[in-house]
């Protein structure tokens, strides 16, 4: 990480960043393990990422009595106890405050572990990779517990991953790890936190959730994703790299297009997207303008030039061994775009006519468009926007007087323009996966 001292937007996105290092861990012999509660979104996007089971490893750190934040050790399952005593010399803690402190985390920890698995054993990890993540390392103290619990339970190589780090933390840890990979190690370090515009605590339902999507995208029976790798297309006349998932037996594919300071790492397009996955829809998440252009604004709203781009995306994905069937007809095309991408998806759907299943647009700006253009679109089109985006519900309101094609807008109560309000990213998906899902076959 630079010394400009760059920040994560959320644990999803530092997750995404920390994954894209990971993938020569790829493989079935490897098992994401998280530490609670603030590595369980890391971890998840790392599992999601490897197609690995995610698991957790509890750990409780020992706080100074005089200053609970600083750790002076750390507790797990399995009895393991860590001492850094690099901070306990110099507080000049007694073997009883250590012991009552100890106490009060042990039974937060056991209370925790109930929590989180309930009747559920632990993932077996005996002979396997185990990656352990976390979303972030200060002292080290909970590392060390995790890695020392992981190799105790039989894993034959530890991976200890977190998003950032201090500069000399492979001198405190790689005593305990196999290997040790991290985005990015600031100096000055005083905290995780500084590098993180939103390190918001995470709670108790969060970590369930997670656990519980990552279990059911890897439950007996459930069928592997037939894809999911990066793939690179030509498109007017620049190489344009995305994120193609496809599970398996899809039965349509949805091509997003990123608005304005958004990237096909977006982790609200995410979401939308994985909800997609899970309903038997594949993915295809890219960006249409490269690093270089990016910085350029008039390329950001130049809508004729992001429609072409995602044009010729989407006629050139059904030639993907991945996606176009070689016996068969090419999977029903949908087109998901988000703020100026909104307008690049109803451009390209005016010009694909029938070849064009459906369109939905988050938070967007298809005003952009035009009005001849929105007049040509006959792919039914869902028009989503927050309650308390005022602005934008009037200007898709009467970007839709110009569609002639079936047509929605959905208002999503009590949400913003990034719908960053609790449920309603939820429910956008939601949304999403039903209109793809009701309207599967090409044409008006």
């Amino acid at each position: 990480m630079p010394a400009t001292r760059t920040h994560f937007t959320d644990r999803t996105d530092a997750g995404h960043r920390l994954a894209a290092r990971l993938t020569h861990l790829r493989g079935p012999g490897t098992v994401v393990v998280a530490l609670p509660r603030g590595g369980v979104p890391v971890a998840a996007e790392v599992a999601a990422a490897l197609a690995a089971p995610l698991d957790i490893c509890v750990i409780r750190k020992l706080g100074l009595p005089h200053q609970p934040e600083l750790g002076m050790g750390a507790i797990g399952e399995d009895g393991v106890r860590v001492l850094n005593e690099q901070v306990l010399r110099p507080a000049r803690v007694t073997p009883g405050q250590l012991a009552a402190v100890e106490a009060r985390e042990r039974a937060e920890l056991e209370r925790r572990a109930r929590r989180y698995r309930g009747d559920r054993p632990p993932v077996d990890l005996r002979g396997r990779t185990v990656v352990v993540v976390d979303d972030g390392v200060a002292t080290g103290s909970t590392a060390r517990a995790a890695c020392l619990i992981v190799r105790a339970r039989g894993a034959r190589r530890v991976v200890l991953a977190v998003p950032v780090a201090p500069e000399d933390w492979t001198e405190r840890l790689g005593d305990v790890a196999d290997e040790l990979v991290c985005v990015g190690t600031p100096s000055p370090f005083f905290a995780i936190g500084e590098f993180y515009a939103d390190f918001s605590q995470t709670g108790d339902a969060e970590v369930l959730r997670r656990l519980a999507e990552a279990g059911s995208r890897l439950a007996p029976g459930t069928a592997p994703a037939a894809a999911d790798r990066e793939l690179t297309l030509p498109a007017a006349g620049v190489d344009l790299t995305g994120r193609l998932t496809v599970p398996a037996g899809a039965r349509g594919i949805v091509v997003f297009a990123h608005g304005s300071g958004s990237s096909r790492h977006s982790p609200r397009n995410r979401r939308v997207a994985e909800e997609l996955n899970r309903a038997g829809l594949a993915t295809f998440l890219f960006d249409l303008l490269t690093e270089d252009e990016e910085p350029d604004r008039r390329k950001v709203f130049d809508v004729a030039l992001l429609g072409a781009r995602l044009t010729d995306v989407a006629r050139a994905l059904p030639g993907d061994p991945a996606i176009g069937p070689p016996s068969g007809a090419p999977l029903p095309l949908g087109l998901f775009g988000a703020s100026t991408g909104a307008a690049a998806a109803l451009w390209t759907a005016a010009r694909l006519g029938d070849g064009v299943a459906a369109v939905v647009s988050r938070g967007g700006r298809p005003d952009l468009a035009g009005p001849r253009t929105l007049a040509a679109v006959t792919a039914p089109t869902l028009l989503i926007v927050g309650g308390r985006d005022h602005e934008v519900i009037d200007l898709n309101r009467r970007a839709r007087e110009h569609l002639r094609c079936e047509s929605e807008v959905a208002v999503v109560p009590h949400a913003g323009h990034l719908f960053e309000e609790p449920g309603t990213l939820d429910r956008v998906a939601e949304l999403a996966r039903d209109w793809f899902v009701e309207h599967p076959g090409a044409g008006p």
